[in-house]
């Protein structure tokens, strides 16, 4: 079996890219291992190394590149095993991405286990770096809400965990040692119900004038505005865990609820009006202590979105909630948060049991084909699927394989997927369609659904197969499995001449782009180009290149 992938989770312009290869097999005679490096269809470069023979043990070698100083940048690597005789024994594939700041591609994870007794440090992040992961979430790693840093190193957490703050300081190490980013929970307004009595004047009330609680009575609910004494408590907070940690920004977090509520001298106090002036004050608090620290907030339910995205927050992150229950409420999120916040990143916390492997893959090719990102894998083999983490399930091998290829394919393919491209599914509907399949956007069941994007020179085509589906919910009950669609004819009616046609599919072994042939033709409606698409599993990609001057990625100056 051969395996690769990169040795870090993004690399920065003028870094060298090292991919760690390991062959694992029988006896076998020495062979070469040959390289492709590809940016879409362009081969970038081809590299052979030998690797000595292989018996029991996986033998393991290092190749590595320089790649152009142009970011942001997704590149594709394809690696053969190749015997003496010329005969390719083995053949597999990664990706690796060029980019100024993680959070310009933010394939958010999470880690929660800060016990003293853990020794799999690099091993978690070497299995993370195999998906590309490049920033984690610690979760509950703290000591309390309202006090992060513990009094001693080892200390039970609010819920009877046993925690070391020294765990948590290795695994930031191991994570920054693969070019992870690491990032911590805190919630914006929770603290101690024990802080709360020390402090009464500084909570949330209701319309009673009673403090608000949140389980029971584990937490009270604090006035987060600027300038309180809560906020100016939790500033010295996180100035603290920055200077005294090596943690990469602060993550903010909130509960959704409440929305309006009073301080303690009955002053009507509007949450949704705070958030912005809150994550401003602690991003300018954060980048004084570290110039690219990263602040992130929670938008529970996609609220308060609107004002969210008025901050200088890094990018977007919703945890999705009823009523957004069915795939198309995943690209909706995705698209307004992306329009609303003039394009920045976002990432969708939607919690799928690893059981459901169909909706796993659906909800990946979902939120990844409308240009978002999934906080969804952590630890090691993990999927979130409770929104508290400890409760994560475990893939199946054949999910986690499946899921290598997907991250694989958003990195590879991610300059026509995401950056630098821009949502047309509403104004292309109806413009692309295949013969004898329902592609009409309304009520997705039993069909192939068509989510478009258009970039420099391109549009991306993505196939979303729906066709088994007769409950459109991502994470309800499903048929777990699809239906392959082969030799599906696909028309599509351009809005600018054709060049190429091509086609790709994370569902496939080999993710490479393949040309497609295809013919032109006009009739009421316009111009449009016919093409056979070989087969549709779950997610297939279609890139139509423009027929205007193309720049290859060689012509860029190295």
């Amino acid at each position: 079996m051969l395996d690769i992938y990169p040795h870090r989770a993004f690399y920065r312009p003028g870094e060298v890219v090292q991919l760690d290869v390991s062959l694992t097999g029988q006896v076998l005679p020495a062979v070469q291992i040959v390289i492709s490096i590809v940016y879409l269809s362009d081969e970038m470069a081809r590299l052979s190394e030998p690797i000595d023979q292989v018996s029991g043990d996986a033998a393991t070698i290092e190749m590595t590149w320089m790649p152009p100083p142009v970011a942001p940048r997704g590149y594709g690597v394809d690696a053969w095993a190749v015997d003496g005789g010329g005969r390719v024994i083995a053949a597999t594939s990664t990706a690796f991405d060029v980019l100024e700041h993680w959070t310009q591609a933010p394939r958010y994870g999470f880690l929660m286990d800060f016990g003293p007794e853990r020794v799999s440090f690099d091993s978690t992040m070497r299995w993370l770096t195999s998906y590309h992961v490049n920033g984690l979430q610690f979760y509950d790693w703290m000591y309390r809400h309202d006090q992060l840093l513990p009094p001693t190193d080892i200390f039970q957490d609010p819920l009877g965990r046993r925690l070391s703050l020294t765990t948590v300081r290795q695994l930031i190490d191991a994570a920054h040692a693969r070019g992870i980013a690491a990032m911590p929970y805190t919630a914006i307004y929770a603290a101690s119900t024990r802080f709360f009595r020390q402090h009464p004047d500084w909570a949330l009330r209701d319309a009673k004038g009673d403090p608000i609680l949140f389980g029971d009575d584990f937490l009270a609910i604090m006035n987060p505005a600027p300038g309180s004494p809560w906020t100016l408590h939790l500033q010295d907070q996180f100035v603290q865990i920055l200077e005294k940690t090596g943690f990469d920004g602060i993550h903010l977090d909130q509960y959704g609820d409440p929305k309006l509520a009073c301080d303690s001298a009955g002053n009507q106090v509007d949450l949704g009006q705070i958030v912005p002036r809150f994550i401003d004050l602690i991003k300018r608090t954060a980048t004084r202590i570290r110039a690219d620290a990263t602040v992130v907030f929670n938008c529970v339910g996609n609220w308060p979105i609107e004002r969210a995205v008025e901050s200088q927050q890094d990018f977007v992150y919703i945890e999705v909630w009823p009523p957004d229950t069915q795939y198309e409420n995943l690209h909706r999120l995705i698209i307004e948060a992306q329009t609303l916040s003039d394009g920045k990143p976002v990432v969708l916390a939607a919690y799928i049991d690893p059981a459901q492997t169909v909706n796993a893959r659906l909800t990946d090719a979902v939120i990844f084909a409308s240009g978002g990102y999934h906080v969804e894998l952590g630890e090691t083999e993990g999927m979130l699927s409770d929104p508290y983490f400890p409760k994560y399930g475990r893939m199946s091998d054949e999910l986690a394989t499946a899921l290598r290829r997907y991250y694989d394919f958003l990195v590879r393919y991610e300059n026509v997927l995401s950056l630098d491209t821009r949502d047309t599914t509403a104004r292309r509907s109806g413009q692309v369609t295949i013969e004898g399949i329902d592609t009409d956007a309304n009520h997705l069941c039993h069909k192939v659904w068509v989510i478009t994007r258009e970039g420099p020179g391109c549009e991306a085509i993505n196939l979303i197969n729906l066709l088994d589906v007769s409950e459109p919910a991502w994470n309800g009950p499903h048929d777990q499995h699809v239906t392959p669609v082969t030799n599906l004819q696909v028309r599509c009616y351009p809005h600018r001449p054709v060049q190429r046609i091509w086609w790709a599919s994370p569902d496939d072994k080999n993710p490479q782009m393949y040309a497609l042939d295809f013919g032109v033709g006009t009739d009421e409606r316009g111009t449009y180009v016919t093409f056979a698409v070989p087969v549709l599993m779950y997610w297939d990609l279609i890139i139509v290149e423009h027929a205007v001057h193309r720049q290859r990625v060689s012509d860029n100056p190295v």
